[in-house]
C-alpha cells in the first residue's frame, strides 16, 4: 500500500465531488489553499445529479427536476445560464455542475473512481486516509478532513409486520417507470421523491398509489405565477414581519392555491407550515385531483401481495417501492467521531463544526427548507477561512452547538427527517455573521 506526506500545515481532503464538494473545492482555493485532493467514487463530478441506470449507484431518476427555484438553487458567485427553466432538469444541473467545475479550475483537485474505505484520526491529530481507486489501495495523511458526501446515501427502510411477497426496492434505486408497466404499484411516503415517483409511475402502470402515514403539507411549485421559493424570499424580506405573520400568509397563500386537502384524498397535517419539511410538488396534486394517483393512508401490516392499511382496508399490489428517506451514516468514519445519536439533534455547531475536533468539517449536513448548495458555498468558506487562519474557530462551540440546538429557527416535528432542518434565509444569516466574524 503506498503511501505519501506532504509538509505540514494544510493539506487538505475533501469527500464527495457533488456539489458541497465542489464548492467546498472552490472556496479552499480562493483562500490560497492548493495541496487538496477530493475523491468521488463516481465517474463524474455532480454527486447524485449524474444519472445512472445501474441501480447500485447513487442516482436521481430520470424524471428528476429541481425543487427549489435555480435563482434559490444557484451558486451566488456563478448563476445558472439565463435560458434555464424555473426548475431545471437534472441533465442541465450536471452540465452546470461542469461549466461550474471549469470556470473555477477544480478538476485538477479531483480523483474520481476513488472510494474513501476509512479515515482515521491519528494521534497526532492528523487524519490517516485509506482509499481504493483505478491504481489500487492507498492511504494518505493529511491535516484536514472536510466531508462533502451528502445524507442522502444510506437507505432507511420501514419495518413492517408481515412480509410482502411482490417486488420491493427503496427510491435510491428508482431510475425510470417502464419495469412497472401494467402493474399495480404502491408508493410509500409523502416527501418529494415519494410524490415524484407515483406521478411518474402513474404514466404507464396500472395502478399507481401513494400511502401517507400522516398529512403533509403538500405546496404548489408555483404561487400567484412565481416560484414559491422566491414568494416566501419575498415575504421575509418584507420590513420586520412577525413570525406568527409570516406563517400565516404563507399558510393562506398555499391554502388559496391547493384548496382542501380531503378534495385530494389526504389527510390533515397535525403541525403548521413551515414546522415541517414541505413537499413542493404540484404534479402529485394534479395526479390525485384526476386520478391518477389513488391515495392511501398508513400500512399496519404486509401478507404476500397483500397491503393491509391503518383504516382496516387491504389491497394487492404487485411491487412497493419505500420512499423513506435515509440514515445519516458517513461509514468510513469512526464512531468515536460521529458519535451522536441519528434520531436527535446533530451536536454540530452551524451543522458543521465538530465540538471536539477542530480539523474536520461537515458541508452540506443541513435540510434547508430551500436549496442545499449555496448555503453550503457559505459554510465551505468558513472552513476554508479557519484552515487559511484567517477566521479563527470560536472557542465555545460547546456553548454555541446547546444554543443552537435549543432554539430552532422554526419549532420543528420531532421525526427523524426533521434532525438537520434549517430555515434557508435564518441559517444563511447565521453563516454570514460567521463569516463577517461578528458572533
Amino acid at each position: 500500500m503506498a503511501s505519501s506526506r506532504e509538509k505540514p500545515g494544510h493539506r487538505v481532503c475533501v469527500v464527495g465531488a457533488g456539489p458541497c464538494g465542489l464548492t467546498a473545492l472552490k472556496n479552499l482555493r480562493a483562500a490560497g489553499l492548493h495541496d487538496v485532493v477530493c475523491y468521488d467514487e463516481g465517474e463524474a463530478i455532480g454527486g447524485n445529479w449524474v444519472f445512472d441506470e445501474r441501480p447500485e449507484r447513487h442516482s436521481v431518476y430520470d424524471a428528476t427536476h429541481l425543487i427549489s427555484s435555480k435563482r434559490l438553487s444557484e451558486f451566488e458567485d456563478y448563476p445558472m445560464p439565463h435560458h434555464y427553466p424555473d426548475f431545471p432538469s437534472h441533465r442541465q444541473v450536471r452540465a452546470y455542475f461542469e461549466s461550474y467545475a471549469a470556470h473555477f479550475e477544480l478538476m485538477q483537485f479531483i480523483r474520481l473512481e476513488t472510494r474513501v474505505v476509512r479515515a482515521k484520526l491519528l494521534p497526532d491529530l492528523s487524519w490517516g486516509v485509506s482509499s481504493v481507486g483505478p491504481d489500487g489501495a492507498k492511504e494518505e495523511i493529511f491535516d484536514y478532513f472536510i466531508v462533502c458526501s451528502g445524507h442522502h446515501r444510506e437507505p432507511l427502510m420501514p419495518d413492517y409486520s408481515g412480509h410482502f411477497s411482490g417486488e420491493v426496492l427503496h427510491s435510491s434505486r428508482y431510475r425510470r417507470p417502464d419495469i412497472f408497466r401494467d402493474k399495480r404499484v404502491l408508493v410509500v411516503g409523502g416527501g418529494n421523491s415519494a410524490c415524484d415517483i407515483a406521478v411518474d409511475i402513474a404514466r404507464v402502470a396500472q395502478k399507481s398509489c401513494i400511502s401517507m402515514r400522516r398529512g403533509y403539507h403538500i405546496v404548489p411549485k408555483l404561487m400567484f405565477g412565481r416560484p414559491t421559493d422566491l414568494v416566501y424570499a419575498r415575504l421575509r424580506n418584507m420590513v420586520r414581519l412577525p413570525r406568527s405573520l409570516l406563517q400565516l400568509l404563507m399558510t393562506t397563500g398555499v391554502q388559496l392555491s391547493v384548496g382542501p386537502l380531503d378534495k385530494y384524498g389526504l389527510q390533515q397535517p397535525q403541525t403548521k407550515l413551515l414546522e415541517t419539511h414541505p413537499t413542493l410538488n404540484s404534479d402529485i396534486l394534479n395526479a390525485l385531483r384526476n386520478g391518477k394517483v389513488l391515495p392511501r393512508i398508513g400500512i399496519r401490516s404486509l401478507e404476500g401481495n397483500s397491503v393491509h392499511f391503518d383504516d382496516g382496508t387491504a389491497e394487492e399490489f404487485d411491487a412497493i417501492i419505500w420512499a423513506t428517506g435515509y440514515h445519516i451514516r458517513f461509514p468510513f468514519l469512526e464512531k468515536s467521531v460521529v458519535a451522536w445519536d441519528e434520531s436527535g439533534p446533530i451536536p454540530l455547531y452551524l451543522k458543521m463544526m465538530h465540538r471536539e475536533i477542530p480539523n474536520v468539517f461537515f458541508i452540506g449536513l443541513f435540510q434547508p427548507i430551500g436549496c442545499i448548495w449555496r448555503l453550503a458555498d457559505h459554510q465551505a468558506r468558513i472552513a476554508a477561512l479557519q484552515i487559511s487562519g484567517i477566521l479563527s474557530r470560536p472557542d465555545d462551540i460547546s456553548d454555541r452547538i446547546e444554543i443552537e440546538i435549543n432554539s430552532p429557527h422554526w419549532r420543528f416535528d420531532k421525526a427523524l427527517r426533521h434532525v438537520v432542518e434549517v430555515d434557508y434565509h435564518d441559517f444563511r444569516a447565521q453563516l454570514l455573521k460567521e463569516i463577517n466574524g461578528t458572533i
